[in-house]
């Protein structure tokens, strides 16, 4: 089994960078790809960003480019996701995943095995 757990949410006001971590343990030899989704209130998850194994390839749901990067540190079996210019908008809870190789776009929930319990982001105008 492989457990996920974020940290760094947290409140912000329109403008403001705020980074999640996520770190990955027990059998994380089994995760391809690492990646994060959010999910506001009424809302179905939805797809942010996601990064392979080797850093190689990057994904990135249109409304973040430029504004969101992620990375990933394979010694330390992390994930984060710096974000910066923070909108309203961006207000969900935010939820790491791990997932095997699938050869496709890592976009959809259902290709993550392991999730974390969530990381809440409040952004104020």
């Amino acid at each position: 089994q492989v457990q996920m757990v974020e940290s760094g949410g947290g409140l912000v006001q329109a403008g403001d960078s705020l980074r999640l971590s996520c770190a990955a343990s027990g059998r994380t030899f089994s995760i391809y790809v690492m990646g994060w989704f959010r999910q506001a209130p009424g809302k179905e998850r939805e797809f942010v960003a996601a990064i392979s194994w080797n850093g190689a390839n990057t994904y990135a749901a249109e409304f973040v480019k430029g504004r969101f990067t992620i990375s990933r540190d394979n010694a330390k079996n992390t994930v984060d996701l710096q974000m910066n210019s923070l909108k309203p908008e961006d207000t969900a809870v935010y939820y790491c995943a791990g997932g095997g190789y699938s050869g496709s776009g890592y976009r959809t929930p259902s290709e993550y095995a392991y999730w974390g319990q969530g990381t809440q982001v409040t952004v104020s105008s």
